[in-house]
């Protein structure tokens, strides 16, 4: 019996999705609920499994095709006998075999194994059975592996004598020739060209709507963190012990902002053409650094999240950023952005608003400064914050005592503990 592998519903506002790229092959054996395919969309990538076990009789989209709802990806025949069957994307060698293949990949791995071009062959795996695991793969392409002088030369001779093409070297030749201790790389320019992801395009066309579309002012001040980081310490291993989840300064954040928002509700509102549209509840997006681009997944209603519930939610989307398991109920909405650039060091940054959203507030590096207190020079932990916001719709006012509420609750937490 045949039964057919479709591309699964795709939300109202995705419109399409690409292939990125098959896990098995025509002819293979597969079983029910394995992921035959990975698809692309501008938030997400989704996982096509299979509806029974069998074999994977055809394949008949090729990987980067653009595919839509519906569309037949695949035939699977129910049933042990294996048929001898070409796959129309690439044929099969009878006397091939990569029993690497035969052990599956986490999201990750496929991911980096995918972005970087790699065998899985060739790779050792440490993991249960020798599975591959992330770490197996970054040592791999952390790995300087040597290319012959000839080869490299060849390439440098093919750039230079055919200025209209760009010589897409492989990475292995690339980390060569950045390699300053190697004279074989003298006077090597290597450039490499790699298609932009659906989710990174889609993240600079949203950003570059934000900055044509609205009326972006950014206002900034500072926050003393003392009082925050005190009350942490006195009770994060308590805190730990009970909700099995670390106590971290985003819940801080996250609770002093939907307390300025209360009093602002123009910053929790967006502009829809000529009207205004104020929510009466407040779903806070968290902005995350993955390796595939920038995503905001949201925490809906969270103000009726406790610290524990906002430190576990935001805590699960990292888990989810990194498996690559975000579903789009994770990303719809949002009302509100908080974006944190001091994980990365950074100091002050102006962030960009994430439309429909008329306001985004950035986190940046806690540094220790001078400053007076009572006419006296002390050390304290102070951080930078920045708010930028749709002009159109707020107003500097607002905006700057938006921000001076944030620090109110932050340089005295009782307001946020006991809600005045």
């Amino acid at each position: 019996m045949s039964i057919e592998v479709l591309v699964p519903n795709l939300p109202e506002s995705v419109s399409d999705a690409t292939l990125i790229n098959w896990h098995k092959q025509a002819g293979d054996s597969v079983t029910k609920n394995e992921n035959l395919v990975d698809l692309e969309t501008d938030k997400v990538v989704l996982e096509v499994t299979a509806p029974e076990s069998g074999i994977l009789a055809q394949i008949l989209k090729e990987s980067g095709a653009i595919v839509t709802s519906g569309e037949l990806l695949a035939i699977v025949e129910v049933g042990d006998a294996k048929p001898v069957v070409l796959n129309e994307v690439e044929s099969v060698s009878p006397n091939s075999s990569n029993n690497d293949e035969d052990l599956p990949l986490s999201p990750s791995v496929r991911r980096l194994i995918n972005e970087n071009a790699l065998d899985p062959s060739q790779i050792s795996g440490t993991g249960k059975s020798g599975r591959l695991t992330k770490a197996d793969v970054l040592e791999h392409l952390n790995k300087p592996t040597p290319a012959p002088a000839a080869s490299v030369t060849n390439t440098a001779q093919k750039t230079v004598s055919d200025p209209e093409k760009t010589v897409s070297a492989p990475k292995s030749v690339i980390e060569t020739a950045i390699d300053t201790n190697s004279s074989v790389a003298v006077g090597l320019r290597p450039e490499q060209r790699v298609a932009m992801t659906r989710l990174r395009a889609k993240v600079a066309e949203r950003l570059l709507q934000a900055q044509q579309n609205a009326a972006m002012l950014t206002t900034f001040n500072e926050v003393n963190m003392q009082n925050v980081i005190d009350l942490r310490n006195q009770y994060k291993t308590r805190f730990e012990q009970k909700h099995a989840v670390k106590l971290g300064f985003m819940s801080f954040f996250v609770k002093a902002s939907i307390e300025a928002l209360k009093h602002f509700p123009a910053i929790n509102a967006s502009i829809d053409g000529s009207d205004i549209i104020y929510h009466g509840y407040y779903d806070l997006g968290i902005a995350v650094s993955t390796p595939r681009g920038l995503i905001v997944p949201v925490l809906h209603d969270a103000d009726q999240l406790d610290f524990a519930g906002i430190e576990k939610s935001i805590a699960s989307f990292g888990e989810k950023a990194r498996a690559g398991t975000l579903s789009y109920d994770d990303l719809k909405g949002g009302t509100f952005t908080i974006t944190n650039g001091g994980v990365f060091g950074s100091m002050l940054s102006t962030p960009i608003l994430n439309p429909p959203q008329c306001a985004i507030l950035g986190m940046h590096a806690i540094k220790e400064r001078p400053v007076v207190e009572n006419g006296q020079i002390v050390i304290r932990p102070i951080m930078y914050l920045a708010l930028s916001y749709d002009h159109r719709l707020v107003d500097g006012r607002e905006a700057v005592q938006f921000l001076v509420t944030i620090k109110e609750c932050l340089e005295a937490p009782a307001h946020l503990l006991l809600n005045i």
